[in-house]
C-alpha cells in the first residue's frame, strides 16, 4: 500500500468516528452528560397584558382563600323500591321477588359552605334531604359526622353541623349589587372531582317560573343567579363567589337535557340564604312572612287594558283568607308595581324579597288600581296553607241573562263564547260568566293563553253575565285592550289581557 492510499484511508476512518459522534450527539454536542438539544422558541409569543394578568392573578388569589371555606358532603339514606303493593300481592308465591326488599341504600354526594368558624355549615335542602347519616369533609382531609339543623324545601336551602372548632368561614357578601356581566367563581365538588373551580360570568339575574322548587300546594321561591361558570352534578350547595372571594349565591342547579352542564346554572342568591341560615340555627325552622296574595306577571296586553304607560308589575289573581295583604286593603285585580321602592316585573321579583324577611317585618307596596297608584303598609305574616285560601269570587248577585245573543264567534280574535247553562253554573260553581267554547289554534285569543273550557267571569272588573254583554264591551275596546277574569274547572282563577283589534 503507498503512501497516498495510506492517508485516504486514515482519513475515512477519521471521518466515519466523527459523523458517528455527531449521530449519537443528536448534531449537538453533550455537555456534563446532558443534550443541550434547543426546542421551544426562546421568548413568549404574546406579552400578556397587564389587566388580564391581573384577571389571572385574582382568580387565582380568590381560589385559593375560598376553596378552604367550601367542604365535600356524602350522604347515605335508603330509596323506595318503586315497585306496587298489589304487583307484590300478585307474584307473592315466587320466592324471589317475595324477598325484594321495599327501600334499598343510597348514597349521594354535595358541596357545602362553611358560615361559622364552630362548624355550621350552609349547603342545599336536596343534597340532604332523606339522609340517614352525613358526613362532612374539608380540604384538609378531615372528615365529620354531621347533624342536620333545618331545611327550608321552599327556598332549597340546609344548614348541617359538624363537631370542629377555629374553622375559617366564608364571607358572604351582598347579592343585591352583582350585575349581569360580571365575572363569577363556582367551587365545588362535581362528579366526584374535589374542589373544583370553574370560571365564567352572571348571565341573567332574577330568573323563576323555572318549576325547580315547588311543594305540594305548588309554591316555591325561585329567584335565582344563573351563570354560565360550569356546574355539574354534586356542586349543588357549594359557592358562587366574585373576583373580592364573596360568596354571591349558593349553588343549585342546572338547566340541561343530559344532566350535565350545557351552559346554565343556577345558584341561590346569598341574601335569602343568609336570611335562612339564621333562621335554621337559631328556631330549627324558618320563620317566614307573607303578604298573602297569588300573582301572575303583568303581559302588554294587560297593561293596556289597565291602563299603565309600561310593561311592569305583577297582579293580583286571589287573596288568602286573614291573610296580610286582604285585610290591609289589597284587591283581587290590583297591580303591584313596587315594593319597598324596589320595581317588580316578574312575581320572583316580589317573593325573592320578602323571602329575606320575617313574618312581623312590615313592607311598603305601590299598587296601580282604577287608573291610579295607591300606596300600601303591609305587615307580613306567617303563611297560612291552601284550606285557607280566600273565596276570591264578589259577592253574590242575581244572575241578569239577556238571551238576545246565546253565542259568538270572532274571527278577528279565533274566539267562540256562549252563554252559560244552568249545568254549567252548578259545574263551574259560578253564579255569571260566559262560556269560552273555541279557540282556534295560534289565534289572538289562544297566544293571550285562553283555551276551550274557560268561563271568563268578569272584564274589566265588571260581572260578565251573558255573550251581549260581553259582545258589547268587545265592540267598546276596539283597537284597546279587555282585562278578562277567567276560571277554569278546577276552580283556578287568573286574569288575561286580551287586545281587541280595531
Amino acid at each position: 500500500m503507498n503512501r497516498n492510499k495510506l492517508f485516504a484511508s486514515i482519513a475515512l476512518v477519521l471521518i466515519g468516528i466523527v459523523f458517528g459522534v455527531v449521530l449519537v450527539s443528536g448534531f449537538g454536542y453533550v455537555k456534563n452528560g446532558h443534550s443541550s438539544a434547543q426546542i421551544g422558541a426562546n421568548n413568549p409569543l404574546v406579552a400578556v397584558n397587564a389587566d388580564a394578568q391581573k384577571l389571572s392573578e385574582a382568580f387565582i388569589e380568590v381560589s385559593k382563600a375560598v376553596t378552604p371555606t367550601v367542604v365535600s358532603i356524602e350522604v347515605s339514606g335508603e330509596k323506595k323500591v318503586d315497585i306496587p303493593d298489589d304487583h307484590r300481592d300478585f307474584f307473592k308465591d315466587f320466592p324471589f321477588f317475595r324477598d325484594l326488599p321495599k327501600s334499598q341504600p343510597q348514597r349521594g354526594s354535595g358541596s357545602g359552605v362553611i358560615i361559622s368558624n364552630d362548624g355550621y355549615i350552609m349547603t342545599n335542602n336536596h343534597v340532604v334531604e332523606g339522609a340517614k347519616s352525613i358526613s362532612v369533609t374539608l380540604t384538609d382531609k378531615r372528615k365529620f359526622n354531621a347533624e342536620l339543623i333545618g331545611t327550608d324545601p321552599l327556598t332549597d336551602l340546609a344548614v348541617v353541623k359538624i363537631d370542629a372548632k377555629d374553622l375559617t368561614p366564608a364571607f358572604l357578601g351582598n347579592s343585591d349589587k352583582i350585575q349581569v356581566g360580571q365575572w363569577v367563581l363556582a367551587i365545588g365538588n362535581p362528579l366526584g372531582l374535589n374542589y373544583t373551580v370553574t370560571a365564567g360570568i352572571i348571565s341573567a339575574m332574577g330568573r323563576g317560573g323555572l318549576q325547580l322548587i315547588q311543594d305540594s300546594y305548588g309554591y316555591g321561591i325561585e329567584d335565582f343567579i344563573q351563570t354560565d361558570a360550569a356546574i355539574n352534578p354534586g356542586n349543588s350547595g357549594g359557592a358562587l363567589v366574585d373576583l373580592n372571594g364573596a360568596v354571591i349565591g349558593i349553588n343549585s342547579a342546572i338547566a340541561s337535557r343530559t344532566g350535565y352542564y350545557q351552559g346554565y346554572g343556577f345558584a341561590i342568591p346569598i341574601n335569602i340564604a343568609k336570611t335562612v341560615a339564621k333562621d335554621l340555627i337559631e328556631y330549627g325552622s324558618v320563620k317566614r312572612g307573607y303578604i298573602g296574595v297569588q300573582i301572575r306577571a303583568v303581559d302588554d296586553a294587560v297593561a293596556k287594558s289597565v291602563g299603565l304607560d309600561k310593561t311592569k308589575g305583577v297582579i293580583v289573581e286571589s287573596l288568602i283568607e286573614d291573610g296580610a295583604a286582604k285585610d290591609a286593603g289589597i284587591e283581587v285585580g290590583d297591580i303591584i308595581v313596587s315594593i319597598d321602592g324596589r320595581e317588580v316585573y316578574q312575581p320572583n321579583d316580589l317573593q325573592g324579597y320578602i323571602a329575606s324577611k320575617h313574618a312581623g317585618d312590615k313592607v311598603q307596596l305601590k299598587l296601580w288600581r282604577d287608573g291610579k297608584n295607591l300606596d300600601k303598609t303591609i305587615s307580613l305574616r306567617p303563611r297560612k296553607e291552601d284550606k285557607n285560601i280566600a273565596a276570591t269570587d264578589k259577592k253574590k248577585e242575581d244572575r241578569k241573562l239577556d238571551a238576545s245573543l246565546e253565542t259568538k264567534t270572532y274571527k278577528e280574535l279565533g274566539l267562540t263564547v256562549k252563554n252559560l247553562s244552568s249545568n254549567d253554573l252548578k259545574s263551574y260553581k259560578v253564579e255569571n260568566g260566559v262560556l269560552i267554547s273555541g279557540v282556534d289554534n295560534y289565534g289572538a285569543a289562544f297566544e293571550a293563553g285562553l283555551r276551550s273550557g274557560l268561563v271568563v267571569t268578569e272584564i274589566n272588573k265588571k260581572k260578565v253575565d251573558s255573550v251581549k254583554e260581553f259582545d258589547d264591551l268587545v265592540n267598546s275596546k276596539k283597537g284597546s285592550a279587555l282585562l278578562l277574569r277567567v276560571r277554569d274547572a278546577q276552580g283556578n282563577v287568573r286574569f288575561v289581557g286580551l287586545e281587541i283589534p280595531k
